[in-house]
C-alpha cells in the first residue's frame, strides 16, 4: 500500500499521526485525537480539557473556563488533520494559516473535566484554500459554532 492509499484509509488519528500532519506542539496543540474521518468531507476532533493546562492560571483564577478562541483554534486544528489526510500531507511539513472566521457563537462554558468534541465539515476545498463549518459540543450540548477559512502552505513537489 503506498502512502497516499494509506492516508486515505485512515478513519482515526492518534496524537502521533496528528503531529505528523499539523505543526502545532504543546502547549498549543489543542486536540488529543481525531475520529470518524471521511476524506475531503468531515471528521471529529476530541479535546480532553484538564485543569493542569496553562491557560487556566489566568482564565480565570477561581473560575477556570476554556477560552473561546482556543475552542475555535481546536476546530481549526481538527480541520488541518482532515486536510492533511485528504491531501496526503502526512510527514510533508505543511503549514496552516487562518484567513477568516465568521458567524461565531458561544453557547455554553467549557470547563476542566469536559470532553470537547469538534465536529468539522469541509464546505469548500481541494487546493490551498479550504472553508469549513465547525461545531464544538460537550456531552451533545452545543458549546460553540463557527465557519472559518484556512490556507494550507503546501510542500513543493
Amino acid at each position: 500500500m503506498d502512502a497516499n492509499t494509506e492516508a486515505r484509509a485512515v478513519t482515526n488519528a492518534d496524537l502521533d499521526l496528528i503531529q505528523r500532519i499539523i505543526p502545532h506542539r504543546y502547549p498549543f496543540l489543542l486536540i488529543d485525537k481525531v475520529r470518524d474521518v471521511v476524506i475531503n468531507e468531515s471528521c471529529v476532533g476530541v479535546k480532553c480539557v484538564t485543569y493542569n493546562e496553562p491557560q487556566f492560571t489566568g482564565h480565570f483564577p477561581g473560575m477556570p473556563i476554556f477560552p473561546g478562541v482556543m475552542i475555535i483554534e481546536a476546530m481549526a486544528q481538527t480541520s488541518g488533520v482532515l486536510v492533511g489526510l485528504s491531501m496526503d500531507l502526512v510527514d510533508k511539513n505543511a503549514k496552516v494559516f487562518f484567513m477568516g472566521v465568521d458567524g461565531v457563537k458561544f453557547r455554553r462554558k467549557v470547563v476542566p473535566g469536559d470532553v470537547l468534541e469538534l465536529h468539522v465539515k469541509a464546505l469548500r476545498g481541494g487546493g490551498k484554500v479550504w472553508k469549513f463549518s465547525g461545531r464544538a459540543t460537550v456531552d451533545g450540548e452545543l458549546a460553540c459554532e463557527a465557519e472559518f477559512t484556512a490556507m494550507f502552505d503546501l510542500p513543493k513537489a
